[in-house]
């Protein structure tokens, strides 16, 4: 009885996954033409790497000013959720234990998954730490927390998903010497299909497990299927969590945290979740920037799936960027945001300084960055004459890197993953908004 109960579940799951993907995940990208992607990827469970103890999947992230949160998964239930870490190899002069869960996707069932929040820590310090505890350890691991003071690199790429092409987005990466990663949305490009989250956390571990990985939800992280799903978010809020309490965010939706000594404030949004004026986002997001003090804060950044601004033909016209776009784009401005960074389209593009669909000195910079390698490939076409107010446009997989200097000046670079080798294509210097006195609030 269970077992045929299980199989009908399966076909429902097939049909209507095979229903809902074809309108939820292809039907808004069939207005422009796109070039082949490269194939698709699969890191696989491999036994003789693993065993159902064996942590996996580890990646870190951000905690308030002085803490890491670690994340794993283990095949089995049997494992401790502890990491022993510290400052010299094979050492662990520190302990912490945490959480562990896990959760159902129709006839899927996850891993455990641990979390353990670290520290306090040292900034500008590598650590060595292993997950899992003592009778099933992890091979030890490095960390390096982020410095506490200018300069500090943060590294962007949106829209990574599981191809040829991330590989080679993150190789790029691991070379440029980040301290924190920005990822605004579609990470695993799982769409439902629940091995593919394993499998992309198997993918990124290499990277993510050493530099703090701050990541917010796009679309392909819903995951909702009519009668069979309704709880949209399941694998990214189970597998993902971040900070969202810290800013008294009651979503891991949407949050945000400083770096740099406060130097700069991240604000990371959900398109995908209520932005209207009377919901819990527009009135969270009101109060987190009532809180900044630019003076102490000179740099303010926000990261968002949907682009507000964007000339590519993909992506025209959908209420998570035009709507969301008229009910927080004054809140922004007024703000002064230096810089705004999106995903979604996938393609790479700069914007001026913007404010009501029109140059402005105070408004913030706009770019769009969801060229991470993604397995539908590129968004090739755009909108033709080419609109003043953008300033660089271009069809190309790649990732970005953003050094803040210091508190006046940061250096933009987009590095274009051509034939694999890393270019960088477009280069440009931001001034602060808070150090223009015209621009004073």
């Amino acid at each position: 009885m269970a077992l045929g109960i299980r199989v009908c579940l399966f076909l429902v799951y097939s049909f209507t996954l095979a229903m809902v993907c074809a309108v939820l995940f292809s039907g808004t990208v069939q207005s422009y033409n796109r070039p082949p992607p490269r194939k698709d990827i699969s890191v696989d469970y491999n036994k003789d790497d693993y065993h159902d103890s064996s942590p996996q999947q580890v990646h870190i992230s951000l905690v308030g000013e002085d803490q890491m949160r670690v994340s794993w998964i283990t095949k089995g239930s049997d494992s401790e959720a502890r990491v022993d870490y510290g400052v010299s190899p094979g050492v662990y002069g520190f302990t912490k234990t945490g959480t562990t869960s896990s959760y159902r996707y129709v006839t899927y069932e996850s891993g455990s998954i641990h979390d353990v929040v670290i520290g306090p820590l040292t900034p500008n310090t590598i650590y060595y730490y292993r997950c899992g505890g003592a009778s099933s350890p992890s091979a030890e691991l490095t960390l390096k927390t982020p410095p506490a003071a200018f300069p500090i690199k943060f590294a962007l790429a949106g829209d990574l998903g599981q191809t040829d092409w991330t590989t080679s987005t993150l190789d790029h990466i691991s070379k440029s010497n980040y301290d924190i990663l920005l990822l605004p949305g579609d990470l695993s490009y799982a769409d439902a299909i629940q091995p593919r989250w394993d499998s992309f956390g198997r993918l990124v571990e290499q990277l993510a497990s050493q530099r703090p990985w701050m990541v917010t939800q796009g679309n392909h992280e819903v995951e909702k299927i009519p009668l069979v799903h309704t709880t949209p978010f399941t694998a990214y809020n189970s597998r993902w969590p971040m900070p969202f309490q810290q800013s008294a965010s009651e979503s891991n939706l949407y949050y945000s945290f400083d770096a740099a000594a406060r130097g700069i404030h991240v604000i990371m949004l959900g398109s995908y979740t209520d932005f209207s004026h009377d919901s819990a986002q527009y009135k969270w997001l009101e109060a987190d920037l009532r809180k900044v003090n630019r003076t102490k804060t000179p740099w303010l950044v926000v990261v968002v799936h949907a682009p507000w601004y964007n000339s590519n033909t993909a992506h025209q016209g959908e209420p998570e960027s035009n709507d969301m776009k008229a009910a927080m784009e004054e809140l922004l401005y007024s703000a002064r945001v230096d810089v705004v960074f999106s995903g979604h389209v996938h393609a790479y593009e700069r914007f001026a300084r913007v404010y009501n669909d029109k140059a402005d000195k105070c408004g913030p910079i706009y770019i769009t960055i969801g060229d991470g390698g993604n397995r539908e490939g590129l968004a090739s076409e755009y909108i033709d004459p080419k609109p003043e107010i953008s300033i660089f446009r271009e069809a190309s997989f790649g990732h970005g890197q953003l050094e803040f200097l210091n508190g006046s000046h940061a250096q933009w670079t987009w590095h274009r993953n051509q034939d694999d080798v890393a270019i960088a294509s477009d280069s440009v210097w931001f001034t602060s908004l808070s150090f223009d006195p015209s621009c004073k609030l």
